[in-house]
């Protein structure tokens, strides 16, 4: 069983950065592609950021510009490099990763709140 860990969530003013980091237990084999999720109260999980092996990269709409992902090489340790945070960026930050044999895990989740 893989598991994933999430770190680098905290507290930060509006238009400051975070830098989240989320490492597997093990190296991965067959990866598809790796993600970040958030969940704020009261709403959706919503899909912020994700990468796939083809190379492909997309954000949702509403971090564009202001959010980064990058992976290690061996598909192992994803990041989120956040920027210019606003008080609706406060949620529950999650990392998934999906395989090409269709299983998928997801890590525990680390909260970012974003208040002066």
């Amino acid at each position: 069983q893989v598991q994933l860990v999430e770190s680098g969530g905290g507290l930060v003013q509006p238009g400051g950065s975070l830098r989240l980091s989320c490492a597997a237990s093990r190296v991965f084999f067959g990866i598809q592609a790796r993600g970040w999720y958030r969940q704020a109260p009261g709403k959706e999980r919503e899909l912020v950021a994700v990468i796939s092996r083809d190379g492909r990269i997309n954000y949702a709409d509403s971090v564009k510009g202001r959010f980064t992902i990058s992976r290690d090489n061996t598909w192992n340790t994803v990041y989120l490099q956040m920027s210019s945070l606003k008080p609706e960026d406060t949620a529950v930050y999650s990392c998934h990763a999906s395989l090409l044999n269709g299983n998928d895990y997801w890590g525990q989740g680390t909260q970012v709140t974003v208040s002066s």
